[in-house]
């Protein structure tokens, strides 16, 4: 078996998320044809990248500027995991480097961002994959088989929620995820990203959107570099605040080319949510729906009482998407991490030249310009068309 080198840049949690699951790919596909070895890694901040070389092998290479990594000519692929502002251009650099790309979501600020990675990735001729990772929760991809099927007849209208509270308490500092600069839309591009791409995964592009969208808590705590669940206390009279300048909530009516009507919810602010994250379809003759915390399951309504018909619950077995390569039987659930496995073996499936089910660069395009439909929408109030 051959290696594949890899460079993550980012040292924070995603980081560490791609560092395991490239660990981890031969334990479940010991056939692959590429074995990748995490190689180096890079971090303005030194204590994190040193962390992250101690957990994933004494051999990394520790990188202050990721530029430096991107030089190294031993590298082959790049997974990066930094903030949304820095997408654009690390992902060009790494296509233009002639090297492999892993890109988590939502592949910079804007779609014109995504596009500029795309075509750079299309330009060099490398792999480009996206973190678009609930697609490849088993429990969705027999969702997806069941409405191409005809299980749950014609789709009528469809519903993705993404709910979740790490942005709830007022004393969540004033980090780069507030400023339209450095985070873009806020919970459009954390949240609804992976609603639209979910939806699209089972039922096909958006044509149109119209959109609402608010700010829950306006003003925020300023502090030094803080972690993603980080809370101040706000009563501290020392502390200074700044405004909020991106959404943390959106709700969005979604016209596929289907015809089928779609509703997209995110709220990063939801007291009492975590990660509520759901997907419905709805049918003529039925219905297929999964929550994303109870993963191996899914409810289906399928047949031809229509009032009164029984929705049961069917839980993940072997022949649905990956399930396979993890567990031997129905009904043992998988998790997060799993995923983002399943994603890092196609990503080196397809750097080998072999068919494999990622999500691309045109999917992150496509995802990025109904955002943006979203956000004009908010501003115009009215119908956006999407394209």
């Amino acid at each position: 078996m051959d290696t594949l080198t890899v460079g993550v840049i980012g040292a924070g949690w995603m980081g560490h998320v791609h560092a395991r699951a490239y660990g981890r790919l031969t334990q479940h596909w010991p056939d692959l044809p590429l074995r990748p070895r995490v190689a180096a890694v890079a971090d303005s901040s030194p204590a994190a990248a040193s962390a992250f070389a101690r957990a994933h092998g004494e051999e990394v290479t520790e990188y202050a500027d990721w530029r430096d990594l991107v030089a190294d000519p031993s590298v082959e692929a790049v997974s990066v995991t930094a903030p949304n502002a820095m997408h654009r251009e690390i992902g060009v650099a790494v296509a233009e480097a002639g090297k492999h790309l892993w890109i988590e979501k939502p592949v910079g600020l804007t779609a014109k961002d995504a596009l500029a990675v795309r075509d750079a990735v299309a330009a060099a001729g490398v792999v480009g994959c996206v973190g678009f990772n609930y697609r490849h929760v088993p429990a969705v991809a027999r969702a997806r088989r069941l409405v191409a099927s005809g299980a749950i007849g014609t789709p009528t209208h469809a519903r993705v929620q993404l709910f979740t509270d790490y942005a709830a308490h007022p004393g969540s500092p004033l980090s780069w995820r507030y400023a339209v600069a450095r985070g873009g839309h806020g919970v459009l591009g954390d949240l609804a990203s992976h609603g639209v791409d979910l939806l699209r995964f089972v039922l096909g592009d958006v044509v149109a959107v119209t959109a609402q969208t608010s700010i829950t808590i306006p003003r925020r705590p300023v502090a030094d570099a803080q972690g993603h669940y980080s809370v101040l206390d706000v009563d501290d009279p020392d502390l200074t605040f700044g405004e909020v300048e991106n959404e943390d909530y959106v709700v969005a009516i979604l016209r596929m080319a289907s015809g089928v009507i779609g509703v997209c919810e995110a709220d990063r602010a939801a007291v009492g949510e975590q990660n509520n994250y759901a997907l419905e379809v709805h049918g003529s003759a039925g219905l297929v729906r999964w929550d994303f915390r109870r993963p191996g399951e899914l409810q289906v309504s399928s047949g031809t009482q229509y009032a009164g018909q029984a929705t049961t619950t069917v839980f993940s077995e072997p022949g649905d998407g990956e399930y396979a390569a993890f567990q031997p039987g129905a009904g043992i659930a998988m998790g997060y991490d799993d995923t983002k496995v399943v994603e890092a073996m196609n990503f080196v499936r397809a750097v080998a030249g072999e068919a494999a089910e990622l999500a691309t660069l045109d999917d992150a395009v496509a995802s990025g310009r109904a955002l943006d439909a979203m956000v004009q929408s908010q501003d115009n109030g009215e119908w956006v068309q999407v394209g």
